[in-house]
């Protein structure tokens, strides 16, 4: 039997056949159910849903391609974006470049969700923001608690039908202090695969003790320290290596540093994207998603490829179209940093400013040096080198002879990913990795799995004030 989104992007398929008769047509029909708890002043201040169903259509015909998409409640809808695109195409530039379309192809097994997350109450998430406002112990908090459910389904005229089903939680959260001077704030984010698992009183007590140990900051000279990036930092790094350097068509483009054979990163650094950890198992085209290694201890492997990508570098698609085809190009959105003692372990928690035993391991290894919470605010200056310019945030601290000594007030800093991970400078990665999301808005937030880091040197360029 099939499902309402088949139906609704094979009705799709035939519709622009109709209109544009011989055209190649891709149609993807998702319903995405996001369901989001909001809190401020440690008390739920909101709960918002959407139910909404997306239609998108990528049609080439006569050598011009266009795509459009939409939100259908009736046949009315569909019907409009049918004669949308088909005008589109119509008038488009010539696309020599067009890869054609998938033969038709089974998806690859993904993860299948998991049913309690998929159907979460309000309830439920309320359950989890209760028991990081318990864990605060007293403390203010702000954040959200969010589920998803995403139901998919794509149709081509090269007689591709695949559909599949994914569930996604996770959790931000911050907890404030009152300081002698303004106010104090420690975070806690993560994303397991399923609800049950949001620990929400382990991660109050994180933000907790981060933010009663960063009361009384000082400021410090800026320049270039030895740091221990926690696992929230890390995930900035993973999410601009995954636009913008793991990514095909900067790749091919010259916009960015990775070049597949060569040893770019420290031996100590793989990097895997698992989008069948969680997810459909397909991307935009009907390419079967893979697990992907990128780097190899220091090795960079692959890039990720959509098949126009794929095309014009002579290789295959890794399925990492992305829904805007035609904007920043295939990306990885399931990235991680394998950490030393496995991919997918649980932090331990722990006391104080080093809220897990994985980053207070790493902190011990540390002369003299900075621990690091969290980036924010974070912008491209080079692309071919990935330098980064942006603020810390929620928590910064000077470390000496393995110990955390004082607070420090918030640094700017403008860094080059690319010589952040390079060889000489990894010093050693967590044993463990937490998952952050992404984007909080997003039906398909991205997921990046972070173990902390300890880097030889990040480069500070002066206060948070200039």
């Amino acid at each position: 039997m099939s499902t309402p989104q088949e139906d609704l992007a094979t009705a799709a398929v035939e519709a622009v056949g109709r209109a544009l008769p011989g055209a190649d047509v891709t149609v993807e029909a998702d319903r995405h159910e996001v369901a989001l708890t909001r809190f401020a002043g440690s008390v739920i201040h909101q709960n918002v849903a959407e139910d909404v169903t997306t239609v998108r259509v990528l049609v080439h015909h006569e050598g011009r391609t266009a795509a459009g998409s939409a939100s259908v409640v009736g046949a009315g809808d569909l019907d409009r974006l049918v004669e949308r695109v088909a005008a589109s195409t119509r008038v488009a530039p010539a696309d020599p470049s067009w890869p054609g379309l998938l033969a038709p192809v089974d998806p690859a097994h993904a993860t299948p969700p998991d049913e309690a997350t998929a159907h979460a109450s309000p309830t439920d998430r309320a359950e989890v923001v209760r028991a990081f406002v318990d864990g605060a112990a007293g403390l203010e908090t702000a954040g959200y608690c969010r589920t998803t459910h995403r139901h998919s389904a794509l149709a081509s005229s090269a007689g591709q039908l695949v559909s599949g089903r994914a569930a996604e939680c996770g959790l931000a959260g911050v907890a404030r202090a009152e300081a002698t001077e303004g106010r104090a704030d420690g975070v806690a984010r993560a994303m397991p695969l399923r609800l049950a698992d949001l620990d929400g009183t382990a991660l109050g007590a994180r933000a907790a003790a981060k933010a009663r140990a960063w009361a009384e900051p000082v400021e410090l000279e800026p320049g270039r320290y030895e740091v221990v990036l926690e696992p929230d930092a890390v995930s900035d790094l993973l999410t601009n290596l995954a636009f913008g350097a793991f990514n095909g068509k900067a790749v091919n483009e010259r916009r960015s540093f990775v070049r597949v054979g060569a040893s770019q990163f420290d031996p100590a650094v793989t990097v895997v994207d698992d989008p069948l950890a969680v997810g459909v198992g397909y991307d935009s085209q009907g390419t079967p998603r893979q697990r992907l290694v990128l780097v190899e201890d220091g090795v960079t492997r692959h890039v990720t490829h959509d098949r126009r990508t794929a095309a014009e570098a002579g290789t295959t698609s890794t399925g990492h179209d992305a829904e805007n085809r035609f904007g920043t190009g295939p990306s990885a959105r399931h990235l991680g940093i394998v950490p030393t003692d496995g991919f997918d372990a649980v932090a331990d928690e722990a006391d104080g400013p080093a809220a897990d035993a994985s980053v207070a391991a790493l902190v011990a290894g540390v002369e003299r040096g900075l621990l690091v919470t969290d980036f924010w605010y974070t912008r491209v200056l080079d692309p071919r080198t990935l330098s980064i310019t942006g603020l810390t945030r929620n928590g910064v601290w000077l470390v000496e002879d393995g110990r955390v000594t004082r607070p420090v007030k918030n640094f700017r800093f403008t860094q080059a990913y690319e010589q952040a991970l390079a060889p000489g400078n990894v010093r050693a990665v967590g044993r463990t990795a937490t998952p952050i999301p992404g984007d909080t808005y997003t039906a398909t937030s991205p997921r990046f799995s972070c173990p902390a880091l300890h880097l030889a040197s990040w480069n500070f360029t002066g206060g948070a004030s200039g």
